[in-house]
């Protein structure tokens, strides 16, 4: 498939702040083939619910373009071809779970087999008559998913999707949206969620304080970050002594382990064992969650120093 399906051209969001603006999206670029499984990956306020509101004509860009399959972001969003599962918005308390589905169905003009499909995909047959004010988060959010699946849409775009479901409720969810990427949908999902990225996703866009810092195949988002971790017990250690380490990218400290990305790890290893005393040595390839601790420290520590 060779549509594109979202373009999104040097786009930024500022909002007031006191004594001038606070930049929540800074000149990001990307393009997303159809077909494509792409999550967007940063920790909380990197700017990944506001990029997600733009990209649905929900909050209008300070500057910059998106187009969704084809479209400017309202036409998309409106045309059935787009949906999306966003964290609060979309559901009236008052209707019930079968009213809410026949409302959003007859919009669309669809067969009531298809609400009674996505009745029992979703499992929410068992509570088809209560109202949606008096369900469970977790009820909420599957009814989320059944109205976003409705209309059979080309391209899905979920914000924090899992956030809020127990184990159970996460793992139906991502099934359905296997067999949903298997059929060839796009799917965008926004998560601070590093396994569910690390498993689910084709792409990852790294994102941190409303900047792009990384941008490709899980595996190339791994090799961005060379070398491998090593992980010590290394009781009442001096951070001072830490910066000093030859062949150390990063460090994070928990009670007495230390866990080093480094780019030599025979030389780190050498150097830990023969002049230190830190010991219980393990070393392992480099995981998606050390690629983003580090990519993310990385892109502090420019922001500051350019600041």
């Amino acid at each position: 498939m060779n549509e594109t399906a979202v373009v999104v051209e040097d786009l930024v969001k500022a909002f007031p702040a006191k004594g001038g603006h606070l930049t929540a999206v800074d000149h990001i670029n990307f393009t997303i083939k159809q077909g494509e499984v792409v999550a967007f990956l940063g920790p909380n306020g990197a700017g990944k619910t506001t990029t997600i509101d733009m990209l649905l004509g929900i909050t209008d860009p300070t500057s910059g373009r998106v187009e969704l399959m084809g479209r400017n972001a309202e036409e998309g969003a409106r045309s059935g071809r787009v949906s999306a599962v966003q964290q609060t918005r979309g559901l009236l308390d008052n209707f019930t779970v079968h009213e809410t589905l026949r409302v959003i169905g007859s919009t669309f003009k669809l067969p009531r087999s298809r609400i009674d499909e996505q009745m029992r995909v979703w499992e929410l047959e068992d509570f088809a008559s209560r109202k949606v004010g008096k369900c469970s988060g977790g009820q909420q959010q599957r009814l989320r998913f059944a109205l976003a699946m409705l209309p059979d849409p080309d391209l899905l775009v979920l914000d924090e999707p899992t956030m809020g479901l127990d184990v159970d409720g996460r793992r139906h969810f991502w099934a359905q949206m296997h067999k949903a990427a298997d059929d060839g949908r796009t799917i965008i999902f926004a998560t601070h969620y590093i396994a569910e990225a690390d498993e689910f996703a084709d792409r990852v866009i790294l994102i941190n304080h409303g900047r792009i810092i990384a941008d490709g195949p899980i595996a190339e988002i791994r090799a961005s970050v060379s070398g491998s971790t090593v992980t010590v017990v290394w009781p009442d250690v001096d951070p001072a002594t830490l910066d000093r380490l030859p062949h150390v990218n990063h460090y994070d400290i928990k009670s007495d382990t230390v866990t080093f990305t480094t780019d030599d790890s025979d030389e780190l290893v050498r150097h830990l064992l023969n002049h230190t005393e830190a010991h219980d040595v393990l070393v392992a390839r480099t995981t998606l969650e050390d690629a983003f601790l580090s990519l993310t420290s990385e892109s502090i520590d420019r922001t500051e120093s350019a600041s």
